[in-house]
């Protein structure tokens, strides 16, 4: 009896993406330059190959304890990190160009903040409204006059990247608070070693695995006494946030201790020292992933548990680095975000390098008329919302959820900003047995102190569900690995 061939999963001549630009795809049957070697041994996988390799990333992924936290009715659920095995392409030519634009506009924005807490020139200049400022949540009082190392404020930014169906690539937002996810970005590429460890082998795939150690040399370069080893700390606010798990990666691959509010003291000296089992120890520098709000009862919310009495003093003081600085905020309302373009060319004299997306304020009347009068089209954002939360994507919205957000504009303008639902590039990915085309964003993760750093590529995240634009893990989404391929690499 004549056995049957193994079936092949993948055809690219049926793969159609429609009129969405495909990142690996340029047209049926037709990969784009960099990812004609990815596209051409998906082809050679058979069904059971494929599903296998993506069964043995689900595997990996249990075994290495890769988890994220969902707040559901609640209740705090830990659920595998949701990946795709199949990574997206991304060309060095193109990356060179995003990564020196992620770079000026964080500079831009770094140089932004530091002039709303001081001299305040860009207001003076009237280059940017004083009420937004007067009227953010995020704008504390309590960093007037604060002048931290290099004049930087944000350290750690992740900006989100979208491409539209012409191909241009936009920024979405800037994450400056405490940016997430950088640590999925890594194990992602940990995870696809282990199961597509030839494709490694056959094409020139940039590294990612050195942040750990730039993230840790930025934080060194921000410690206030000049030594050849000041202590750094992750500050936590404990297992229950839905990020502890970067917190205690990140901790451990930097080789610092991760402590919470209450294992930080801050002394008659105004210093920062770390209870330790032979007595105090001095902090100088601190990675913080607690919210501005929560990080020192003293200075902010008084019920807090989560932060250090004192700890804003000490900071103030010029003792102790925080990374990000509180305040550094403002700059992350959504708001603020439809100025960068005006704030790059105030700052640098030059244009942006990388795009916003067309955005509108709803602050401003007319602007708020035509969002009112498009919201079907539009996607409105709150200003200070993260996650995907608080949302409204116009297209796959219902008549009663746009009615309920335009009353919500009509109450508060200046919390909503609005941009036009964009057609997110596409990309191939594992569904239900299927390769079939996801939307999907990225998020490249850029360092500033002492100099740059901006790694090479970044988490892409995928929206797994067909049709959905929202790509956030806590609702639905998943992610990929990100291939910078040099084509040119010998």
């Amino acid at each position: 009896m004549a056995r049957t061939a193994p079936r092949q999963v993948v055809d690219w001549k049926q793969y159609d993406s429609g009129d969405f630009y495909d990142e690996l795809i340029s047209s049926p049957g037709h990969a784009r330059v960099a990812a004609r070697g990815l596209a051409r041994y998906l082809q050679s996988l058979t069904e059971k190959h494929l599903h296998n390799r993506q069964r043995a990333a689900e595997l990996a992924i249990l075994e290495m304890g890769i988890s994220f936290t969902v707040y559901s009715e609640g209740e705090n659920i830990d659920r595998s990190w949701p990946m795709d095995i199949i990574p997206r392409i991304i060309p060095a030519s193109e990356w060179r160009r995003l990564e020196a634009g992620l770079i000026q506009r964080l500079t831009a924005l770094n140089l932004f903040i530091n002039d709303i807490y001081n001299q305040q020139r860009i207001i003076r200049d009237k280059r940017f409204p004083a009420g937004l400022i007067q009227s953010s949540k995020d704008f504390l009082k309590q960093c007037v006059g604060a002048k931290p190392r290099y004049g930087v404020w944000a350290h750690i930014c992740g900006s989100d990247l979208v491409r539209d169906s012409d191909g241009t690539v936009y920024v979405l937002e800037d994450n400056l608070r405490v940016p997430s996810g950088v640590s999925y970005m890594l194990e992602n590429r940990a995870v696809t070693k282990r199961v597509l460890p030839q494709l490694f082998r056959k094409q020139s795939i940039l590294p990612v695995d050195d942040y750990p150690s730039q993230l840790f040399d930025m934080l060194v370069s921000l410690s206030p006494r000049r030594l050849s080893s000041p202590e750094v700390v992750v500050m936590t606010p404990g297992i229950y946030n839905s990020a502890y798990f970067e917190h205690s990666y990140l901790a451990q691959r930097m080789g610092a201790e991760l402590v919470m509010g209450s294992d930080l003291v801050v002394g008659d000296d105004d210093c920062v020292y770390m209870k330790t089992i032979e007595g105090l120890a001095r902090v100088d520098v601190i990675y913080r992933r607690v919210n501005d709000e929560f990080l020192d009862p003293e200075a902010f919310r008084p019920d807090s548990c989560l932060g250090t009495p004192g700890l804003l003093r000490a900071w103030r003081a010029g003792n102790v680095a925080l990374a990000n600085a509180p305040g550094a905020g403002v700059a992350d309302d959504k708001v603020v975000y439809t100025y960068v373009p005006e704030i790059i060319r105030y700052y640098l004299d030059e244009d942006p390098i990388i795009p916003n997306v067309p955005s509108f304020l709803c602050v401003d009347e007319k602007q708020r008329k035509h969002v009112l009068a498009n919201l079907a089209n539009m996607v409105v954002k709150p200003a200070n919302e993260s996650g995907g939360y608080g949302m409204l994507v116009g297209p796959v919205a219902s008549k009663a959820e746009r009615a309920r957000f335009a009353e919500l504009i009509k109450r508060n303008p200046r919390n909503y900003m609005a941009q036009p639902a964009l057609k997110l590039s596409t990309a191939p990915t594992l569904c239900n047995g299927r390769i079939e085309p996801r939307h999907l964003d990225l998020r490249p993760f850029i360092l500033q102190g002492r100099q740059h750093y901006v790694t090479t590529g970044g988490l892409t995240r995928v929206a797994l569900r067909k049709g959905s634009l929202v790509v956030n893990s806590s609702q639905g989404g998943g992610s990929k690995d990100t291939w910078v391929i040099d084509t040119e690499a010998k």
